[in-house]
């Protein structure tokens, strides 16, 4: 048995936001912002929105210090703040940073007796005001999925999932990505690519999401390359966008698989990128589903070849500096995280110890 649930509605394209302000009004009169520090002043979103949601009269407050890997501490800051407003839904302005802090707010203030540890118990809650999520990157998905990942006071990553943290709406312009400098438009677009074959790879795959991870592995596939090599490429702007959105739907279908786990700690403690890091495994990830699932490795590779030299020629290369202390920390939250039920192959301490040190610094 299989199932599909996708309830974000989806506007695609240059100006979707400024014009459709009309479904800003429907979901009500009263909107937080949350957004990062930069990123949405310089590429024109936070000022189009503001704009548009004064058109469609509605009123807006705005935070604009969410960080890279967002914390427990900054969405307890967030519900501190603003816990006392009467906001009826909340838009998140970014990439998957504030996309993911929006969600982790929206629930909160709609249950303000949850503290945020209480997002990762969806018992406890069954509502969450509405979401309007606007990706300013290409790669995260987070705008059609219901996860939302936070890093906890330890330093861990961690994701809660629940059906209330779809958002309501999407609105994805890719004029908005012009701006992404070549590292965050590689590890942006190979997070998009790590969505689709994991999902694709992943035992929870469906018929319905192979066919959408297939495209967007095709899309990343012609055209990743290109905006790499010519950034103001507006239509490969516009095809990573899409093949970040469908990964997204993928995702949301499958889960993610040990990919993501693996290189959760390299992003929260060594500071690279999401995307450069979970990318760092992939090609093993692929390899190990082989044995299970060879039809479909084989057809991967009919799309982008061997997935290490397709990594290797975008430019991936990941090295940090591992004590051994951190190795057998990282190696143990890895092999009991959830991501190894869905994950095809055998991915034991020893091979997990022995991926570490692949990406490991000398």
């Amino acid at each position: 048995m299989w199932r599909y649930y996708m309830p974000t509605k989806v506007f695609f394209g240059l100006d979707s936001v400024k014009q459709n302000w009309e479904i800003f009004s429907s979901l009500g009169k009263n909107a937080l912002i949350v957004t990062g520090k930069r990123s949405s002043k310089e590429n024109g979103s936070l000022d189009d929105l503001k704009a548009t949601l004064q058109k469609a009269n509605v009123n807006f407050v705005v935070f604009d210090d969410v960080e890279e890997n967002p914390s427990f501490r900054t969405v307890r800051k967030i519900v501190e703040i603003y816990v006392d407003g009467n906001y009826d839904f909340v838009i998140g302005l970014g990439g998957g940073s504030p996309l993911d802090t929006a969600k982790a707010v929206a629930v909160l203030l709609k249950n303000k007796k949850l503290k945020v540890e209480d997002l990762y118990d969806p018992s406890k809650y069954t509502d969450a005001l509405p979401i309007c999520a606007i990706p300013t990157t290409a790669g995260t998905g987070s705008e059609v999925t219901q996860y939302s990942v936070l890093t906890d006071d330890n330093g861990f990553k961690r994701g809660f999932s629940s059906d209330v943290a779809f958002p309501k709406v999407a609105f994805i312009d890719p004029k908005y990505t012009l701006m992404m400098n070549e590292g965050l438009t590689r590890s942006t677009g190979l997070d998009a690519l790590c969505h689709a074959v994991e999902g694709y790879l992943s035992r929870r795959a469906t018929p319905i999401s192979d066919v959408i991870a297939l495209q967007a592995i095709e899309l990343i596939a012609q055209y990743l390359p290109k905006v790499l090599q010519n950034p103001n490429d507006f239509e490969a702007r516009e095809k990573m966008c899409l093949a970040s959105c469908l990964a997204g739907v993928v995702i949301a279908q499958t889960s993610t698989t040990l990919a993501h786990a693996l290189g959760y700690p390299l992003s929260t403690f060594k500071d690279i990128r999401h995307g450069d890091a979970t990318a760092a495994f992939l090609d093993v990830v692929v390899d190990q589903a082989r044995n299970e699932v060879p039809e479909k490795v084989e057809k991967i590779e009919s799309i982008l070849g061997k997935m290490d030299e397709f990594l290797k020629n975008v430019g991936l290369n990941v090295s940090v500096e591992i004590s051994d202390e951190e190795l057998e920390i990282w190696v143990q939250k890895a092999i009991s995280a959830k991501h190894v039920q869905w994950t095809r192959g055998n991915f034991d301490a020893k091979l997990v110890r022995e991926l570490y040190e692949r990406v490991r610094k000398y």
